[in-house]
């Protein structure tokens, strides 16, 4: 098991347990609440935020035990250990700052229930991801 994971586990497990208090303590404060005193806005968020917690470390579990061992988790691993290729990142393009703005149409839209303007931003952000996944694909002098 990896350090990733194992830090999933634990926050999920430190969420688990504090949401069986908060949900336990606030059903027996007393009757002045609503369905027999539970508060159960803080209960839900702290059973959400746990099940988040363990899909995420289920997750790193799951692919870490197919990795190599990586530098992380050794523990006499130097800096220059993890170093290498990356992965490639686009330095110029401008497909990200389009959907940030596709984005800001279809929020602006949902928040002012103006839906011809969330609809534009859904047809905007469909088409700046599709442009951001293909601009690699498509050849230079396509541009």
């Amino acid at each position: 098991m990896g350090t990733g994971s194992k830090v999933f586990y634990s926050i999920g497990t430190f969420l688990l347990l504090i949401g069986v208090f908060y949900i336990m303590a606030t059903g027996w404060v007393g009757d002045d609440a609503y369905l027999f005193g539970v508060e159960w806005v803080g209960g839900v968020g702290l059973v959400l935020a746990t099940a988040l917690s363990f899909m995420m470390a289920v997750y790193l579990d799951f692919t870490e035990r197919r990795m190599d061992i990586v530098p992380e988790d050794w523990e006499e691993a130097e800096i220059e250990d993890g170093a290498g290729v990356l992965g490639f990142f686009s330095p110029h393009s401008i497909w990200p700052f389009a959907m940030a703005g596709a984005i800001f149409f279809l929020g602006l839209g949902l928040a002012f229930w103006q839906l011809w303007l969330a609809a534009i931003g859904a047809v905007l952000l469909i088409w700046t991801a599709t442009q951001m996944n293909m601009q690699y694909s498509i050849p230079r002098e396509k541009h």
